[in-house]
């Protein structure tokens, strides 16, 4: 039976993949991508804090008197969350909400190689396997096969591999911050930060959006359910089940999108696409697989000493 934490994991990952088709529904509508991120960033960011604050006073109270702290979390708002976010929304403006976030889905590909360069290790069998997959599967999605041509527009391509190197460093940079003053402060003041810089920066408030019916449920789907459900709901699973399992079960994610993309946005992907994001999500979980067996082995042998 599938526990309370497997079950919070699965809903967070569903929640991520309506966030993109619901910004792909808004973008589709006339409203631009820079008011998107700001109000995603801003309203989600706000929210966490204040949660963090009730839940986590005095780490949020020792952070806000740190300007060395504050001065880390800020750089990776700026490098990692903000760059991701704008990166990813602006994928699925030139794509569509599935193939954004396959491609984005390369990141746990990227830490791997990143993470076996600085132990100055060559990769594993399984390594190298989703390495393979993930140059296969982009590779597919990017040409359908035809490697004199692409069958989907430059700009997309470049963002969603952007998307995939933004989400690299958005899980790498903020480790030791989040291992030391805990997820919910480190990411919703990183929220706040980017936010608010991103808002003086881009000024959305010159942007238009009708609050149509449509358009209110997608915002509400982008950053209630696709931010801010989805954020609390994993961090909690992910504390029951453990952050390998978790990570395992949140790709979900992916197939969550595209699913979403057919059903409500009657999106149209070809066989092609369907194949090249087979490969990538194979990539990820030989990856995130091989990293929850060697944690079993680990807590056998734990067990048996």
């Amino acid at each position: 039976m599938i526990n309370k934490g497997s079950l919070m994991v699965l809903f967070a990952g569903i929640a991520w993949g309506l966030s993109g088709v619901s910004g792909q529904y808004l973008m589709s509508h006339g409203v631009e991508v820079n008011l998107l991120t700001s109000l995603r960033l801003m309203i989600s960011g706000t929210v966490l804090c204040v949660m963090a604050f009730m839940t986590q006073k005095e780490k949020m109270l020792r952070v806000l008197a740190s300007p060395n702290i504050l001065l880390n979390i800020f750089m990776f708002s700026i490098l990692g969350l903000l760059m991701n976010q704008y990166t990813y929304m602006n994928a699925i403006k030139h794509t569509n909400a599935g193939t954004a976030t396959v491609l984005q889905y390369l990141s746990p590909v990227l830490i791997m190689s990143v993470v076996a360069i600085n132990e100055k290790r060559m990769p594993s069998v399984a390594e190298g396997l989703s390495i393979i997959f993930a140059i296969l599967g982009t590779a597919v999605i990017a040409t359908h096969g035809q490697l004199g041509s692409l069958a989907i527009t430059p700009e997309g391509l470049v963002w969603g591999l952007i998307s995939a190197i933004t989400a690299t460093l958005y899980v790498l940079m903020p480790a030791r911050l989040i291992e030391k003053w805990g997820s919910l402060v480190v990411i919703g003041l990183a929220m706040i930060f980017s936010g608010s810089l991103f808002t003086v920066i881009v000024r959305p408030w010159r942007y238009h959006m009708d609050l149509t019916t449509g358009n209110s449920i997608a915002l509400f789907g982008l950053i209630a359910i696709g931010t801010i459900f989805a954020y609390t709901f994993f961090l909690k699973g992910a504390s029951l089940v453990g952050p390998v399992k978790g990570t395992l079960l949140a790709a979900v994610e992916p197939v969550a999108s595209v699913l979403f993309a057919v059903v409500l946005l009657s999106e149209f992907f070809y066989p092609m696409d369907l194949i090249g994001m087979f490969f990538i999500m194979m990539a990820v979980l030989l990856i995130s697989l091989r990293d929850f067996i060697l944690l079993r082995r680990q807590k056998r042998l734990q067990d048996l000493s």
